[in-house]
């Protein structure tokens, strides 16, 4: 280490611009910058992050006739791109953190650096977002207005777990049950968890 400061002061850096140098190193080598432009920064990112989910909540709401939304470009492309962008995040920074998820004190310290931050709160963009493709899918599939799911989705966005529970009271007073999934018997495979067959309907002649 003695040997690296004195090749860094003969090139004129002093220590403290060495970790200066290491600091900014996480998150802006993820994304390269053009020449002349200012360095993608930890809030640059949040900015990013938060717009993109955004849009996909937007778009939730005002598309409920476009199914390809709530099937793939949200929940696998937009909801992906976030996964990708935290297990960065992940890699890079969490390892150098002080703290741990094995107490209330811990979290708490592991908390207070501000790209453990980020890489929380893009955890829960990507997981809230993906819970409400899920309530605009299932939705769908059970015959509940979209109007009804409105609601949820807003409190999804917000509140996360209370927009879910406002969700599956909805489902279960329009479908009368509280199993998200039936169990029945298939001739070829066995019983297993799945929705259930919809009725058969009789074909024409």
């Amino acid at each position: 280490m003695s040997l690296f400061c004195c090749l860094a002061n003969k090139r004129g850096f002093s220590v403290i611009d060495l970790r200066r140098l290491a600091e900014r190193k996480t998150v802006n080598s993820l994304f390269p910058t053009p020449t002349g432009t200012q360095p993608l920064t930890p809030e640059t990112v949040f900015l990013l992050c938060n717009n993109a989910a955004a849009i996909g909540w937007i778009i939730l709401i005002l598309t409920p006739r476009l199914p390809i939304f709530a099937r793939l470009v949200i929940p696998v492309i937009l909801c992906g791109s976030l996964a990708f962008v935290y297990l960065y995040l992940v890699i890079t920074d969490f390892g150098n953190a002080e703290g741990n998820f094995t107490s209330l004190a811990g979290v708490a310290q592991l908390f207070s650096n501000p790209k453990v931050v980020l890489a929380g709160w893009i955890h829960y963009l990507a997981f809230d977002l993906f819970v409400g493709c899920w309530e605009v899918r299932d939705s769908r599939q059970h015959d509940i207005p979209h109007l009804l799911v409105i609601p949820s989705l807003i409190l999804t966005f917000l509140l996360g777990p209370i927009g879910l529970l406002t969700y599956l009271v909805i489902r279960m007073c329009r479908t009368r049950r509280l199993a998200l999934a039936t169990e029945y018997t298939n001739p070829n495979n066995g019983p297993h968890l799945s929705a259930p067959p919809g009725p058969t309907r009789p074909k024409g002649r």
